[in-house]
């Protein structure tokens, strides 16, 4: 079947220097797994935060199902992240000790499945912002030159 990315969250690659991915499943009601086929879905706000040693999904916008009945799901309700013990121990000692941040940077279909994308990540400077977007233009005109040169 392969991966079939339904969102990426390119506004976390801006604002943050993404330390560590990880690939979580996704406790969700049938209403929102069709609206992400529809691929209605944004993560541009949101953020992972725990409640009782328990990984959950704020803030991610999963519009409702136009086509379904009065069993509708709430938009922007909590999302319970199903993780290993280990990856959920790991990722709250770091948010805790380290004081990063774990947000969410891809939402896909694997093998049938919803998985999230998260990452550990670290908040950038304004500085480092703009040295990011330097970067990139100075790569995107050196591909441009190496492209019209052949």
């Amino acid at each position: 079947m392969g991966i079939k990315v339904i969102s990426d969250n390119r506004k976390a690659r801006h604002d943050y220097e993404l330390v560590e991915t990880f690939e979580a499943g996704m406790s969700l009601v049938g209403s929102e797994v069709k609206s992400l086929r529809n691929g209605q879905v944004n993560l541009k706000d949101s953020y992972v935060a725990f409640r009782r040693d328990e990984a959950y999904l704020q803030n991610a916008h999963i519009s409702v199902y136009a086509a379904s009945s009065y069993n509708n799901h709430e938009p922007e309700r909590l999302r319970k992240l199903l993780l290993h013990r280990e990856e959920l121990d790991k990722i709250s000692r770091a948010m805790r000790e380290k004081g990063l941040t774990c947000v969410p940077t891809k939402i896909y279909f694997k093998n049938g499945r919803v998985k999230l994308q998260i990452a550990l990540a670290r908040g950038k400077q304004k500085g480092d912002k703009r040295d990011s977007i330097k970067k990139r233009d100075a790569d995107r005109s050196i591909q441009k030159a190496i492209k019209h040169s052949r």
